[in-house]
Order: C-alpha cells, then structure tokens, then sequence
C-alpha cells in the first residue's frame, strides 16, 4: 500500500469527498449488483467497513469479497478490536474524545496496541465526536456515552481543538447509523473555524443537497451508510452527481 492511497488525514482539494460506510451486517445483496453498475472507482473516495455491534463471524470474507470489488482505499471503522483485518488498507484509530468512557478514550487502544502494530494497516489517530441525531444509536448505547447536543456548536469545537492539540489527525463528527438528522451545517462550520485538521462528518445523511450544505460549511469528507443500505440505487444517483461535478468543490 501506498502513503498516499488513505488520504483522510488531509484536506480535501477538490476530489470526490464521499465515502460509503458499509456495515457487513447489513449489507444486502442489492448493493453487490448495483455496485457492478457504476463506476464507483471514478467517482467516489472509498470505503469504510464496520459497525459499533458485530454480529457476523464473515467479516474477513466480507472484506476479501469487497477488495475483488474495488480499487478504492479500504478504510477500517472499529466498532472494537475484533474488526482489525490486514485485508484493508488503513484503519482510523479512534478516541471518543466526546465523551469520558475511559475504556474507548485510551482503554481499548491498550488491549490491541500489538496486534494494530503488526497488521500493517495505516493507522489514522482520530478524534471521535458523538452528536446527536435525534434518536439514540447503537453507538451510544454501547458506548454509554452522552451526544454532544446538536444546538451545543461550541462544544464540538472546542473539543475538536483539544483533538487537535492532542495530535490527533482527523476530526470525525458523527450521528451514528440511522440518525433522524445529519450534523448541522452550523456545528461543522464551528468546528471548522476552531480547527485545520481534516473534518469528516457522518450520520443521518440522505441526500445530495445535505452533501453540498456540508461541504460548503467546511466538510472535507462525508460518509454515507444507512441510506445506501436502505436504497442500494441511491449510489447510481450520487454517482451521476459526483460525474457532474456537482459535489465536488
């Protein structure tokens, strides 16, 4: 793998910001064929694959099927350390610096320290940021740690700035799957005039003009799960989008 292949860790100028989230206990058979469709390569940044609970024993194979897949950079979102897999290409490292849980703020980065040294996965330090999203999420329940309140901008901000001062090298603002709302325009711009890391936002997303109010507010990557779940197709249209150059800025 090349340094540059994961390019999270830097901002976004002017390539395609979309990244599909994929979680192997979801995904459907719908996708595979929608995904022979298009041109997914030409057209979006990558993928990330994992869930905040696992319940499929084929996630490896998941994996190996999707690299046959794709020449897109695969990116690991661990829901825990079970999801490490030398089949993909990078894994964000994730502290949930929103929150005081101490076992996903540094405890876990403990128990899985020597196996991530040995996997040779690029290892993206990332702040992790919780907001809410309207409804309580699988993440926050397994979590057990409060969203930062979706009208509370200066929080994220000013935590993303204490990521930042921290060393870490991305900024993620998340929802969670399934989120009724996406992170709001506003917080993202908060976080945006507070930090000059890479910010990439998650969570409740569902549509192009939500993309667009996103990346405008400061967004460098946006990353899509649920509703390419619930509606395989979705990808054709954003595709189409992404081909006209209308989601990227």
């Amino acid at each position: 793998m090349s340094e540059s292949k994961v390019n999270l860790c830097q901002r976004n100028q002017g390539n395609s910001p979309l990244w599909i989230l994929l979680d192997p206990d979801r995904c459907q058979e719908t996708f595979w064929k929608v995904f022979g469709s298009t041109e997914l390569d030409e057209c979006w940044a990558g993928f990330l694959v994992g869930s905040s609970l696992q319940t499929t024993s084929d996630y490896n194979r998941f994996l190996g099927k999707l690299r046959t897949k794709t020449s897109l950079p695969i990116v690991l979102f661990p829901g825990s350390g079970m999801q490490i897999s030398s089949q993909a290409d990078g894994l964000l490292l994730l502290s949930l610096i929103s929150g005081r849980n101490p076992e996903y703020l540094i405890g876990q980065h403990v128990s899985y320290a020597s196996v991530l040294r040995d996997s040779g996965l690029d290892l993206i330090p990332t702040g992790y940021l919780l907001i809410d999203g309207g409804k309580s999420t699988t993440a926050h329940y397994i979590t057990q740690t409060l969203p930062i309140p979706r009208d509370k901008p200066d929080i994220a901000a000013i935590t993303a700035l204490a990521g930042a001062q921290l060393g870490l090298k991305l900024i993620y603002l998340d929802c969670g799957s399934g989120a009724l709302n996406p992170v709001s325009p506003i917080m993202v711009a908060a976080v945006r005039e507070a930090i000059d890391l890479p910010i990439i936002v998650g969570g409740g997303i569902s549509n192009a003009e939500q993309i667009i109010a996103l990346r405008q507010a400061g967004a460098d990557w946006i990353v899509i799960g649920t509703t390419i779940e619930q509606n395989p197709e979705l990808i054709l249209e954003i595709t189409h989008r992404l081909k006209a150059k209308e989601l990227v800025s």
